[in-house]
C-alpha cells in the first residue's frame, strides 16, 4: 500500500487587464440632421471604424487559448465550456447522480464532493445497470430501517450476549473493522459492502482513527458508522485466527454445531489467513454463515473476484454487473466521497496545476525497497515506459533546434510518491532539454513524505486527495502491487500502464504493460475446490476471473 501526502501550495495569482471604449450614440443620431455631405461622410466613416474595433476586440476574446479563457472566466465556468471534457451544461447536470448510482436528497453543502466530482472528470463510459441502481435503493431502505439507533438495531444488539439464538431476526449485520493502510481499507470496505448487498446485511463501519474524517456518509438518513458504544469495539484489535469465535478456528477444531445458530462470528480474511479461514469462500460454508446475525470482519484484501466463484452468488453478480470489470468503479464512486476538508485539497491543487492542461498524465510510484529513494533503475523504468507508450515525449539532448509551434500542446504530469526525486528528475529533464514534439511538459508533485504514516489523520487525508487527483487524469501509470494505484484507477475508470516490480535493482524489460481491466487485484486468493476438497488454480475456472498482471498468483476481474 502506497500512501502519499499533500503539501498545500498557494494558487497562482491571476490578473486580467482591459479597457473600454464608449460611443456617444446621441452624437451619432445628430448626424442625420447635418446638411454637409462631407461631414456626413466623415461621421459615417468614423462610426464604421468604432464598430469594427469593437468586433475585433470581441473576436480576440472568444478565440483565445483555453487556458487564457480559464484565467478570465474562473475555474468552474471554464470547465463547463471545455467541450473536450464536458460537452455542455445539460450533460453535466444530468449526470450529477452518475447515471442513477447516487441517491438524491442529500444536503449538498455537507459533502461537496458527492455531486461536484462530476465536474472534474470526463463522463464515465461505464453505466451502472438498472438492477444495481434498484439494489442500492433497496439497500438504503434496509439501512434506514435497521441502522444504529433503530428498534431493530437495539433488538439485534441484545443477541450479542447470547451463545446461540432461536430463529431469524429482522435485521442482520456485517461489521467492517478499520485495519491496515488507507488503500487496503478502501478496497476491503468495498468488498465487504458488496458482500452485504449479496446477503441482505447492513454494513456498519468501525471508524478507527480517521474514517469519519476522510469520508462523508454514503447513505441518506442513517449513519454507516458503528456506534461508539458497540459492546465488542474494545476487542477488535485482539481478534485473530486463534479467537474462539473465529470461523476458521472453529472449523479447524470441529466445534461448530450446524443445528444451532451462533449469535456472532468473526471472519479473519487478512492476507495471513489459513486454509480453514478461506472456507468462507465455499458455498456450503456460506449457508451456515448466512444464518448468523452478526458478522465481524477483519480484512486487508479486495476479495471481490472470489465472490464470483461462489455458485450461489454468481447469478446475482451477473445481474448487478453485466460489465464484470466495473465492480469497484461503481461501488467506489457510490461509497467514497471525501469530506469537505479533503475535497478542498483536491480542488485547490487541481485548479492551480492541472485544470489548464490539454492532457493530464498521472504517475504513481511505489517502491518496496527499504532504503530511501530515488533509485536510478526506477527512474529509468519510468522514462522507458512513458516514452515507449507515447505518454510523454522524448527530449533532444544533442542539439537545440527551432521548434516553433503556434499552439503547443501542454501536458501536466502529476507524480505521487513518498520520494521527491522522481518528479524532480522529470522536471529537470523537461526543463533542460527541448521535447522532440514541441510539447510543453509541466511536472507537479503535491507531497513527499519520505515514509508511510498510516496512523496520522492528516497524512491519510492528503493520501486520499492524491488518489482522487490521480483518478482525474487522462492516462495513468501505476506501480505493481500498490493498492494506492488500484483505488485511483478504479475511481477514474482507467486501465493503467503498470510499472512491473524491479528485481535486483534492475529496470525490468519490458518496463511496463497495459492492465487488462481497471479492477484491483486480489492479492491473497484461495486456491481450493470446495466440492472436490482439493487444491485448484482458481484463476482458470471462469473466463472473467484471471491472474493479475502484477502478481502472478493474484486474481482480478476482466
Amino acid at each position: 500500500m502506497d500512501q502519499n501526502s499533500y503539501r498545500r501550495r498557494s494558487s497562482p495569482i491571476r490578473t486580467t487587464t482591459g479597457g473600454s471604449k464608449s460611443v456617444n450614440f446621441s452624437e451619432l443620431l445628430q448626424m442625420k440632421y447635418l446638411s454637409s455631405g462631407t461631414m456626413k461622410l466623415t461621421r459615417t466613416f468614423t462610426t464604421c471604424l468604432i464598430v469594427f474595433s469593437v468586433l475585433v476586440a470581441f473576436s480576440m476574446i472568444f478565440h483565445q487559448h483555453p487556458s487564457d479563457s480559464n484565467r478570465i472566466m474562473g475555474f468552474a465556468e471554464a470547465r463547463v465550456l471545455d467541450a473536450g471534457v464536458f460537452p455542455n451544461v445539460t450533460n453535466i447536470n444530468s449526470d450529477k447522480l452518475l447515471g442513477g448510482l447516487l441517491a438524491s436528497g442529500f444536503d449538498e453543502d455537507s459533502c461537496l464532493s458527492r455531486y461536484q466530482s462530476v465536474h472534474y472528470r470526463k463522463p464515465s463510459p461505464y453505466k451502472p445497470s438498472s438492477y444495481l441502481i434498484s439494489k442500492l435503493r433497496n439497500y438504503e431502505k434496509l439501512h434506514k430501517r435497521c441502522g444504529p439507533g433503530t428498534e431493530s438495531y437495539k433488538k439485534a444488539l441484545k443477541q450479542l450476549d447470547q451463545e446461540h439464538i432461536d430463529g431469524d431476526g429482522e435485521c442482520k449485520y456485517v461489521v467492517w473493522i478499520s485495519f491496515s493502510g488507507l488503500g487496503n481499507r478502501i478496497l476491503s470496505l468495498a468488498s465487504v459492502f458488496l458482500y452485504a448487498l449479496l446477503t441482505d446485511r447492513v454494513l456498519l463501519v468501525d471508524r478507527g482513527k480517521d474514517m469519519d474524517d476522510l469520508f462523508c456518509e454514503p447513505f441518506l438518513g442513517m449513519s454507516w458508522l458503528l456506534p461508539l458504544d458497540f459492546p465488542m469495539t474494545d476487542q477488535f484489535d485482539g481478534l485473530n485466527q486463534e479467537s474462539s469465535r473465529c470461523y476458521g478456528y472453529m472449523v479447524k477444531n470441529q466445534v461448530i454445531d450446524t443445528d444451532k445458530t451462533l449469535s456472532h462470528l468473526y471472519l479473519h480474511l487478512v492476507h495471513d489467513y489459513g486454509d480453514h479461514d478461506k472456507m468462507f469462500f465455499c458455498e456450503g460454508d456460506q449457508t451456515f454463515i448466512g444464518k448468523v446475525p452478526w458478522l465481524i470482519v477483519k480484512t486487508d484484501n479486495y476479495f471481490v473476484p472470489s465472490l464470483w466463484l461462489i455458485p450461489g452468488f454468481d447469478d446475482e453478480l451477473n445481474k448487478l454487473f453485466p460489465q464484470k470489470a466495473t465492480v469497484f468503479h461503481h461501488l467506489g464512486r457510490y461509497l467514497f466521497h471525501p469530506t469537505n476538508q479533503v475535497w478542498g485539497l483536491v480542488t485547490r491543487y487541481y485548479e492551480a496545476y492541472l485544470s489548464h492542461a490539454d492532457e493530464k498524465i498521472g504517475i504513481q510510484v511505489r517502491v518496496f525497497d527499504e532504503d530511501p529513494g530515488p533509485f536510478q533503475h526506477v527512474m529509468d523504468q519510468i522514462s522507458s515506459c512513458t516514452q515507449k507508450e507515447k505518454l510523454l515525449p522524448e527530449v533532444d539532448t544533442l542539439v537545440e533546434r527551432s521548434r516553433h509551434v503556434n499552439t503547443p500542446k501542454h501536458k501536466a504530469v502529476l507524480v505521487t510518491s513518498l520520494s521527491a526525486g522522481y518528479a524532480e528528475n522529470l522536471k529537470s529533464m523537461y526543463w533542460e532539454y527541448p521535447t522532440s514534439t514541441g510539447e510543453i511538459i509541466g511536472v507537479h508533485q503535491p507531497s513527499q513524505e519520505g515514509y508511510q504514516q498510516t496512523e496520522k489523520k492528516m497524512h491519510n487525508g492528503k493520501a486520499l486527495a492524491e488518489m482522487y487527483l490521480l483518478s482525474l487524469t487522462d492516462n495513468l501509470v501505476t506501480s505493481a502491487w500498490s493498492t494506492f494505484g488500484y483505488v485511483a484507477q478504479g475511481l477514474g475508470g482507467l486501465k493503467p500502464w503498470i510499472l512491473y516490480r524491479p528485481e535486483n535493482r534492475t529496470t525490468p524489460d519490458p518496463s511496463c504493460g497495459r492492465a487488462m481491466s481497471m479492477e484491483p487485484c486480489f492479492h491473497s486468493p484461495p486456491f481450493y475446490d470446495c466440492k472436490a476438497k482439493t487444491g485448484i488454480d482458481t484463476g482458470t475456472l471462469v473466463p472473467h476471473v484471471r491472474h493479475c498482471e502484477d502478481i502472478s498468483w493474484g486474481l482480478k476481474l476482466v
